[in-house]
C-alpha cells in the first residue's frame, strides 16, 4: 500500500502564509530551489535530524510554494517505488503526467499527475541508497 508522506500548500503571498501558517506553531523553512524561487519547508511534527522523517508514525510534513498553472490548490504526495512504473498505471486508468518526474536534489524524485477526476496529486519516490 503506497502511503501519503507530504502535502504542499500553493500561496499567492509567501510572507501573508507564513504569519497565518505560523499560528499553528509549525517550523517553517526557507529552501531555496534550483530554478531561484522560495519553498517553505514546513514541520508539522519533529523529525529525525539524520533521516528527516517525522518521529510519529503516520505523521506526515510538508510545504508551501507560489501557486501557478500546474498547482492551484493543496496537493498530497504519494509515496511509490517507482515514479515511471506508476505513471504508466495513471495514464492506463485515465489520468495524466501535469509535471514529469524531477530530481529533488539528491533526496527523491518528484512528479505532479492528474487524477480522472481533475484533481493534481504528487508522487514521491526516494532516491536510492
Amino acid at each position: 500500500m503506497d502511503g501519503i508522506v507530504h502535502f504542499e500548500i500553493p500561496v499567492d503571498d509567501l510572507d501573508r502564509a507564513r504569519g497565518f501558517y505560523s499560528i499553528f506553531g509549525w517550523n517553517l523553512q526557507d529552501w531555496p530551489m534550483p530554478d531561484g524561487s522560495t519553498y517553505i519547508g514546513v514541520h508539522t511534527t519533529p523529525i529525525d535530524e539524520k533521516t528527516r522523517q517525522p518521529l510519529k508514525p503516520g505523521a506526515i510534513n510538508g510545504g508551501m510554494m507560489k501557486r501557478n498553472k500546474d498547482v492551484k490548490a493543496p496537493v498530497f504526495a504519494i509515496n511509490v517505488a517507482s515514479i515511471d512504473e506508476r505513471v504508466k498505471q495513471i495514464e492506463k486508468a485515465g489520468g495524466n503526467v501535469v509535471k514529469p518526474k524531477m530530481d529533488m536534489m539528491g533526496m527523491g524524485f518528484y512528479a505532479y499527475v492528474k487524477d480522472t477526476e481533475g484533481n493534481v496529486i504528487g508522487l514521491w519516490e526516494d532516491a536510492k541508497k
